[in-house]
Order: structure tokens, then sequence, then C-alpha cells
């Protein structure tokens, strides 16, 4: 019983441990945004300087946008806006 107990706390922990990264670590494990344009409305970043951009990560991915406005567009359909970063990858690296 107590092995039991001891392989589930264990595959426990190797589930949430990436989980338990904090943001700074998340951050710097992050790919780096290759753009300088919002992912989602390519406005230029920081063209308006009384706008902050919003930065954060999704899945190992640094994303940047204009605004946190962005945030809800970017939330109802992160696959096209990745499709979107990935092809701007590709093109760099042409």
């Amino acid at each position: 019983m107590k092995n039991i107990i001891a392989l589930t706390l264990l595959a426990a922990g190797l589930i949430a441990g990436p989980t338990l990264l904090s943001a700074e670590d998340q951050k710097a494990a992050a790919k780096p945004y290759p753009l300088d344009t919002c992912l989602v409305s390519d406005e230029k970043l920081g063209a308006d300087p009384d706008m902050k951009p919003y930065v954060f990560t999704h899945g190992g991915q640094e994303i940047k946008l204009c605004c946190k406005s962005c945030l809800k567009s970017f939330k109802k359909d992160p696959a096209k806006y990745l499709k979107k970063l990935e092809s701007a990858g590709q093109a760099g690296k042409k």
C-alpha cells in the first residue's frame, strides 16, 4: 500500500512539475516573439507611447499584443494567431 501511495505522489509530481515554474521561469524558457507588430491587430508595438504592449506566454511561446484588449480575440482562436506567428517565422528563415 505504501508503494502505491509513493508511486501516486511521484506521478503527481512529474505531471505537476512543469506547471510549478514561476512566471519568470516560464518567460525565460519561452521562445522569443519575432515580430514588431501585435499578433492580433498588426499594429506596430510601441507606436502609441500611452499604450504599453501586453506580453504573456502561451504554450512556450512569448506573445506580444498592442494592448490587453486584444487578448480576448487571441483567446477566441489562439490556433489562428499561432499559425500566423508560425508563418511569420517561416518567412524570416528564407
